[in-house]
C-alpha cells in the first residue's frame, strides 16, 4: 500500500536547511553557501524507500524582506508551511528561540499542523547548551519530535526519517519512484553557478546576481551551457569579471566540475556577465528570472 507525505523545511537563513535535504537524499540538489538567503525558490527533494515517498521542500529562510525579490522568498516559505502535512523547523542548536522560531511555533498551534523541531548543528556545542535549548522550545510548543542533529555529518538523519514516517498518509505518488528532484537540470545548473559565485566573492555582490541559462543542449556527448549572470552595478560587473578575468575563470571552473560530477559527463560552460540595474525590485525581471508564483 503506497503511502506519501510533504514536509515543508523552514527556519531563519543559514541555518542548515538546504545543507540537511541534501543529506536526507545523499546527493546534492540544493546549493549551500555560509552567507544567508541562499537558498531563492522552493525546492522539492524526493526520497522514495519500499512504497513510502517523502517529499521535503526546502524553502528560503525567514528574514525581514528588504526587496522585492525578498518579498519573494519569505511568501514563498510561508506557502510551504500552509501546504505542507507536516512541517520541520530547523534551529539553532545553540540558541534558544527567537522570533522567527516563535513565528513557525505559532502557525503550528493555529494551524494544528505536527511540528518536528530540527536541532541542528550539534558538532558545534556542548551537551549542556543543547540541553537548555530543547527545555526553551519545550517550554513553547508540544513538537511531533524534536530531534538534535548535525545535517552536515549526516548523523541522525535516519531518526528523522523515522519520525517522518509515523506522518505519511495512504495515497497515490506525486513523482515517479526514480524522481530525486522537481527541479529541471537548466534551473539546477544556474544554481550551481550562482553557488560558485557566493562562495568566490563577498559581501553585497553575490546577493545582486542572478543566474539564467541561454542555452543548454548535449551533442556529441558534451553538455554545452551558455549562462547569464546578471548583477545590479557596472562595478560589480568588474568585480565579478576580475582582473584579465581571472574571477569569472575561477568561478565556471568551479561549477565545471560540480556539473561534470552531476551529469556524469564532459560540460562545457560558457560564462557571460551583464548589467541589470536593480532587478530585484523589478516584478517584470523577477518573473524574467523565474522568480514567479507558482
Amino acid at each position: 500500500m503506497k503511502r506519501t507525505g510533504f514536509f515543508g523545511i523552514v527556519g531563519r537563513p543559514n541555518v542548515g536547511k538546504s545543507t540537511l535535504l541534501n543529506s536526507i537524499l545523499g546527493q546534492k540538489i540544493a546549493i549551500v553557501s555560509d552567507k544567508p538567503q541562499t537558498t531563492r525558490n522552493r525546492i522539492a527533494g524526493i526520497e522514495t524507500r519500499g512504497e513510502d515517498q517523502f517529499v521535503f521542500l526546502d524553502t528560503p529562510g525567514i528574514f525581514s524582506a528588504k526587496n522585492s525579490l525578498g518579498d519573494y522568498m519569505v511568501k514563498s516559505a510561508s506557502s510551504v508551511m500552509q501546504e505542507a502535512d507536516a512541517v520541520i523547523l530547523v534551529a539553532d542548536a545553540g540558541f534558544e528561540p527567537a522570533d522567527v522560531e516563535k513565528r513557525v511555533i505559532r502557525y503550528l498551534k493555529q494551524s494544528g499542523t505536527p511540528g518536528i523541531l530540527v536541532l541542528n548543528k550539534t558538532d558545534l556545542y556542548r551537551g549542556e547548551a543543547i540541553g537548555k535549548t530543547i527545555l526553551a522550545y519545550a517550554a513553547l510548543h508540544d513538537f511531533f519530535a524534536v530531534i538534535p542533529m548535525s545535517a552536515k555529518k549526516g548523523k541522525q538523519v535516519e531518526d528523522l526519517l523515522s519520525e517522518c514516517a509515523k506522518l505519511l498518509h495512504e495515497g497515490e505518488w506525486f513523482y515517479e519512484e526514480d524522481d530525486l528532484t522537481d527541479q529541471p537540470l537548466k534551473r539546477i545548473a544556474a544554481e550551481i553557478i550562482r553557488e560558485k559565485i557566493l562562495r568566490t566573492l563577498d559581501k553585497e555582490v553575490p546577493h545582486g546576481v542572478a543566474v539564467v541559462i541561454e542555452e543548454y543542449k548535449i551533442e556529441e556527448g558534451v553538455t554545452r551551457v551558455r549562462a547569464e549572470i546578471f548583477c545590479e552595478k557596472a562595478s560589480h560587473k568588474g568585480i565579478l569579471v576580475g582582473k584579465g578575468g581571472e574571477t569569472l575563470k575561477r568561478i565556471g571552473s568551479y561549477a565545471r566540475e560540480d556539473l561534470e560530477k552531476m551529469l556524469e559527463g564532459k560540460v562545457y560552460l560558457d560564462l557571460w556577465v551583464k548589467v541589470k540595474e536593480n532587478w530585484r525590485d523589478s516584478q517584470r525581471d523577477l518573473v524574467e528570472f523565474g522568480f514567479q508564483d507558482d
